[in-house]
């Protein structure tokens, strides 16, 4: 929980995450024992002092960085993988990743709870059709129990460094509590990890509270109060319907407006979840109906736009019956088309807008003078509190500074031109170094849980490539991962996201999306079913010497 006067500090993000607060039970049992009392020193010698010898360095197969969906899904993987020599670093004091961060009033999934969840795991108690944060949370926590997650997940740290060590082939890993080597890593932070507050004059001399919408403060009450909400996107839909009837004033500073869609929410019935618990089967047809919907629905977004008009005239119906007037209506009006940026849903957004007790104010906020918020179209506006649903660091993760590969380059480094990766999953100099959630892996229109369980297969297929090659490591080379992105990229200038005319944060500051997948999940399902070796360079550990990196061939005619 954040609360402050002042500035907030973004908390370091789940990729960045540590590990264990004490080190692994078998590292403390071996030789690390109370020291024996030291002998009494012979007379003519001096008294030397006794210094404790340096504790091992603990050492595991794979280090798995958050505790979200991906950082328990590649848990469960890694065990039914019969890969049990791993641990889950997690920086906060719980696992559940973004729905662990984000507690804010009306927080809640815009995917429909069967599709939200694990193929290999699925609820049949989801309470609605579209669950809240506290459900999802839940669903989480029990995930972590069924499965035996427990004694692997790591609490209450912070990955300072990550390096891979050329001369033993492994990574080493430098956290607040003590330092980890791992033949292996995966970062399943996440993008939506570390909060992003603009850098507004006066911010910091601004007398009232100040918190993001993932950092929310439960402890202040908004009863009354004069509240600022900046930004217009996903998390402040569903913070201004929630909070608009309790505060006193509610003042909107949005600098584009968005594209709202009828959100077709409801209780689901306890016929349905005895139904789906008694027959699971039929919570399988539930989940594939909901999946064959999006995917048809791909097409419109990644080549054919104009398909959306139709889409479009149903948010402008959508907008019609939510505001009666016109003035607000033609600021509340996107002028960019549909699904260029993301698409919200709600039914009670338009309605809080439109309230007695809330003001839009066109254009953002400009500047902060006291307790007077200036935006901006010149109009100042009085304010208690002020509420950031700006988004977070997406394209410039703050982890890639932490992490540095081959060359002792940082990913900060490598990406100073744009993320990429090879099939959103490896990177060239970085090796081991796996994504969950990586460069062009998000989604515009379905379940992320669906690309987090294709790049898992991909995951657990490389470190099963490794051991039954004999390998230790792999990489993907250059050429393979150039290749790669720029077929990507090419795919993407046909997609609505580049030609709906709008500028949304998939986009860097170069303007090229690095952050959604051009395609179906059903694609991007074939593309990362297997590894295919051709694409990777091969890392054998010479004995007495560094390891260093060889093609498939090359390696066939070692290993044979």
């Amino acid at each position: 929980m954040a609360s402050s006067s002042k500035r907030p500090r973004p908390r370091a993000s789940d990729a960045e995450a540590g590990a264990a607060a004490t080190v692994p039970d078998q590292a403390a049992s071996d030789g690390q024992s109370a020291q024996e009392p030291a002998q009494e020193p012979a007379q003519e010698q001096p008294a030397q002092a006794q210094s404790a010898p340096e504790r091992p360095v603990p050492h595991v197969r794979v280090a798995v960085i958050g505790s979200g969906f991906g950082g328990l899904g590649a848990g469960v993987r890694l065990r039914r993988a019969g890969i049990t020599d791993f641990v889950i670093l997690e920086r906060a004091d719980s696992v559940g990743g973004t729905w662990r961060d984000n507690s804010y009033p009306g927080c809640a999934c815009d995917v429909p709870s069967h599709l939200y969840s694990f193929s290999f795991a699925p609820n049949p108690d989801w309470p609605r059709s579209f669950s809240g944060q506290p459900d999802i949370r839940a669903y989480l926590e029990k995930v972590t129990d069924v499965f035996g997650l427990r004694p692997h997940v790591r609490l209450n740290t912070e990955v300072v460094e990550a390096r891979w060590d050329v001369e033993r082939t492994h990574w080493r890993i430098t956290t607040t509590a003590g330092r980890w080597t791992a033949d292996a890593v995966v970062a399943a932070a996440g993008p939506l990890a570390d909060p992003q507050i603009p850098n507004l004059p006066g911010l910091d001399s601004f007398p009232g509270q100040v918190f993001h919408s993932s950092r929310w403060d439960h402890d202040f009450d908004l009863a009354g109060k004069r509240v600022a909400m900046v930004g217009t996107g996903a998390s402040a839909a569903q913070i201004i319907p929630a909070i608009q009837p309790r505060v006193g004033r509610l003042t909107v500073f949005q600098r584009t407006p968005a594209w709202v869609l009828p959100r077709r929410d409801r209780t689901i019935t306890e016929l349905e979840k005895r139904l789906h618990g008694r027959f699971p089967f039929t919570a399988k047809v539930r989940r594939s109906a909901l999946f064959a919907l999006r995917e048809l629905q791909v097409d419109a977004f990644v080549r054919r736009p104009g398909l959306l008009k139709v889409v479009q005239r149903i948010a402008e119906r959508h907008l019609a019956d939510g505001v009666a007037d016109p003035a607000l209506r033609a600021r509340l009006t996107p002028d960019y088309r549909i699904g260029c940026k993301r698409i919200l849903l709600s039914n009670t957004y338009y309605p809080a807008l439109a309230a007695a007790n809330t003001e839009v104010v066109s254009g953002g906020l400009r500047e902060v003078r006291g307790s007077t918020l200036v935006g901006a179209d010149g109009s100042e506006h009085e304010a208690d509190a002020i509420v950031f649903g700006t988004g977070f660091h997406v394209t410039d993760m703050p982890m890639g500074s932490r992490v540095f590969g081959v060359n002792g380059t940082s990913f900060a480094e490598e990406w100073k031109e744009g993320m990429e990766a090879l099939r959103g999953s490896t990177v060239h100099g970085f090796p081991n170094f796996f994504f969950v959630i990586g460069p062009n892996t998000g989604l515009g229109n379905s379940s992320m849980i669906l690309m987090i369980e294709s790049q898992l297969n991909y995951v657990i297929d490389a470190l099963t490539k490794l051991d039954e090659i004999g390998a230790t490591a792999m990489q993907p080379t250059a050429r393979a991962q150039r290749r790669w992105n720029l077929e990507l990229q090419h795919r993407m200038d046909r997609t609505v996201w580049t030609t709906g005319g709008c500028r949304s944060w998939y986009l860097d500051r170069s303007g090229k999306n690095t952050v959604l997948w051009p395609g179906s999940t059903t694609s991007f399902r074939r593309a990362t079913r297997k590894v295919d070796l051709a694409e990777y360079e091969l890392i054998l550990r010479r004995e007495g010497r560094p390891g260093r990196p060889v093609t498939t061939a090359e390696a066939g005619e070692v290993l044979v």
